[in-house]
């Protein structure tokens, strides 16, 4: 017996904006909304091709700290650079692009980190 990804869990202090912001980096929906048994509103999205979903789920506390984990983006179509700047548009904060390394590092709107690879064949 094995087990597999479901989704990956982001905290967040507001998971309506994240998930705006996710949906749109990656060009996908909010797939659903629920409520646990305190009444905290979690919101998933598709990541597209299949893979697991992302859950943001609320949290009082800021993030602090490098993050643990963290996604790697890779463009879809174009370069790696317009990605970069797409991303940008959509409210990420560039955080490193040091020239020894083939990603960019960069934030969602609640600082959460990811990087971004160039384009895979």
């Amino acid at each position: 017996m094995v087990s597999r990804v479901l989704a990956v869990a982001v905290d967040c202090r507001d998971a309506e904006r994240c998930a705006t912001f996710w949906c749109a980096a990656l060009g996908t929906e909010v797939e659903g909304r629920w409520k646990d048994a305190h009444g905290v509103e979690y919101v998933q999205i598709g990541t597209g091709d299949g893979g697991p979903l992302l859950l943001f789920q609320p949290v009082p506390e800021a993030r602090s700290g490098k993050n643990r984990l963290h996604l790697d983006l890779a463009p879809a179509t174009g370069t790696h650079e317009a990605e970069v700047e797409r991303l940008v548009g959509l409210g990420a904060t560039r955080l490193s692009d040091e020239p020894e390394h083939p990603w960019v590092v960069l934030a969602d709107p609640e600082g959460n980190e990811f990087c971004v690879l160039p384009p895979r064949e």
